[in-house]
């Protein structure tokens, strides 16, 4: 902060605590910059996790749990189903910049040397594009021709294995694992909006 405020630094000495004339009205600042590193959500997320195993196995090696009967019980195990990841909050103004559309897929085939990948033809209503996804464990090719799919449709292009994708289908994972389509409940025309 001296750095950036261009003083000494004496001027942030105790006896200068309460004087209100340390920085003068129109006295240049250089430009600003971070103070700390950003820590992200998952950073936090997995020190929570490392204190909470941390303090489970305390009580359990120390303190034995005691029921109402003051007799000595085992505790319970910690849940080990995988907690959602929530994502940093968002402002609307950055969700609205998102154009949701809904997408008829009228073709699909295996991306060479890739176990996971499937390169999509997508009708938009507007335009067809090619859409490069990564669900060719979950789902056959064949299989998917005609479904309807909700597409984020300003997405920059992306290559993936050489095929630039135009876009990214929308799914949700079950908590086995399987991927399902985000998609309309009734067949609609491609090109609407999902809003």
């Amino acid at each position: 902060m001296i750095h950036m405020m261009k003083v000494k630094d004496k001027m942030l000495e105790w006896e200068n605590s309460g004087k209100i004339k340390l920085l003068s009205v129109g006295y240049s600042l250089r430009a600003p910059e971070l103070l700390f590193r950003k820590i992200e959500d998952t950073e936090i997320n997995l020190q929570v996790e490392k204190l909470k195993n941390g303090s489970l196995e305390k009580v359990n090696a120390d303190q034995p749990a005691i029921n109402s009967n003051n007799k000595k019980s085992t505790m319970e195990e910690p849940s080990t189903a995988k907690q959602p990841e929530n994502k940093l909050t968002i402002q609307f103004d950055d969700f609205s910049k998102i154009d949701l559309k809904v997408g008829t897929i009228l073709s699909a085939e295996k991306v060479e040397k890739a176990d996971k990948l499937l390169k999509l033809e997508v009708d938009l209503g507007f335009e067809k594009r090619t859409i490069v996804s990564g669900i060719a464990l979950h789902f056959k090719p064949e299989e998917i021709t005609g479904k309807q799919v909700v597409v984020v449709a300003n997405l920059a292009p992306r290559k993936m294995r050489g095929i630039e994708s135009n876009g990214m289908i929308l799914m949700a994972e079950d908590k086995e694992g399987k991927l399902h389509f985000v998609s309309p409940g009734d067949v609609i025309n491609p090109g609407a909006p999902v809003t």
